[in-house]
């Protein structure tokens, strides 16, 4: 029998309240609030599941201040499957009361991110008020570029290639030219790419940690039936990777357990194939491991990799600790996020000798995020682009 949350009792009892998760929760660090660590935020689930509480703005607020990290679950000795705890609590929370959040997240949900082409022209939109300078800094938009919108990637659609290129939605519409480099990484190695056909554009990633998980299941089917085959799926963010790798999970079908051993974060493939010539570059870069990256997909060696035949890699001392990005956690927890953020750029900078050195991310929130911080953040697929020896 479940209660209103709808959580598995396995799942939600597994946890012992040892609290070996709370070093590596972004927010409890940075608020030493029992509430805002796993173990206060499965408490609190067990008591509302157990009606022993109301679903109240107290409990909403602290599952809403959650980055969604998942750095507890590698540090869990029992198994705490604490993402999924999180996303089924988010879809069973009621809807916000303020009709300017319902009507913002409606648009942005439900109208652009599943519509590539209203995205682009919002996109279009964003970057003609930048030049008007209408946009203020704190909103975290990167530079847009009319030259990068106006490209589009020139992969043919469809096919039976060698591997496809997964394009998503935001990353395509802000910071498409990573893709040109990992379409010229991928090319470079002999491999024939493909990208996805029309209604793969977005992979629900956004929906599903904002607890809308129908419209992310819907997404998902449309990502599946847009990159049909047996090739492998190349992803160059690492949030959709992770979101993709565990569609077999989110749907339940046979088909989605296996288009989902087809996912590989964009390294993570690299690191099989025919390695392209690489020239030393001697540059001194500092690894950024995004959460979905190193707690989910667990493909953060495969960066390192990648990139040590060309460059010099400096590693931080935080264990990988949250930048504070999260998909829309920015936009819906500013404060939080900051105060995230001001910490691992505190630990980018020691792991640089003090000064602001060149970071490596592999997902394009943790980039935006750290560019808007002053970091030099790059993506691995541009790093090695640049270090071809053609």
């Amino acid at each position: 029998m479940t209660g209103p949350l709808q959580l598995d009792a396995e799942t939600l009892n597994a946890c012992v309240s040892c609290g070996l998760c709370l070093p590596h929760c972004p927010t409890y660090r940075v608020t030493g609030r029992e509430i805002a660590s796993p173990r206060g935020r499965i408490a609190a689930m067990r008591a509302v599941e157990t009606n022993e509480a109301p679903i109240d703005d107290a409990f909403r607020a602290a599952m809403e201040e959650c980055v969604s990290c998942r750095g507890c679950e590698p540090a869990c000795p029992s198994g705490v499957q604490f993402g999924k705890l999180m996303e089924t609590t988010r879809a069973a929370l009621p809807s916000p009361r303020s009709r300017v959040r319902r009507g913002a997240e409606w648009f942005g949900y439900r109208v652009v991110l599943p519509r590539h082409w209203l995205l682009i022209t919002c996109t279009w939109l964003a970057w003609l008020a930048q030049r008007l300078h209408l946009v203020p800094a704190r909103v975290g938009l990167p530079r847009l570029s009319a030259r990068s919108l106006a490209r589009g990637l020139e992969l043919p659609t469809g096919g039976t290639p060698d591997a496809w290129l997964f394009t998503g939605c935001v990353m395509d519409a802000w910071l498409r030219d990573t893709h040109r480099s990992a379409a010229r990484v991928m090319g470079a190695t002999g491999a024939r790419l493909a990208q996805p056909t029309n209604g793969g554009a977005c992979c629900g990633a956004l929906h599903l940690h904002a607890g809308r998980e129908a419209e992310a299941r819907a997404l998902a089917e449309r990502v599946m039936q847009s990159m049909p085959g047996v090739a492998p799926v190349v992803v160059d963010s690492a949030g959709c990777g992770a979101t993709m790798k565990e569609y077999g999970k989110l749907l339940g079908s046979a088909d989605a357990h296996a288009f989902s051993e087809r996912v590989r974060d964009f390294s993570e493939w690299l690191a099989h194939q025919a390695a392209p010539r690489l020239r030393p570059t001697g540059i001194q870069v500092v690894i950024q491991d995004p959460c979905h990256l190193r707690h989910v997909q667990k493909a953060h060696g495969a960066v390192r990799e990648v990139l040590a035949p060309a460059y010099e890699l400096l590693e931080t001392a935080d264990d990988g600790l949250c930048c504070g990005a999260g998909g829309a956690y920015v936009v819906t927890q500013p404060e939080l996020s900051r105060r995230i953020l001001d910490r691992k750029v505190e630990a980018l900078r020691a792991a640089g000798g003090g000064a602001d050195p060149i970071v490596v991310s592999a997902n394009p929130g943790c980039m935006v995020q750290l560019r808007g911080a002053g970091i030099d953040a790059r993506h691995p697929a541009d790093l090695i682009a640049e270090a071809l020896d053609e």
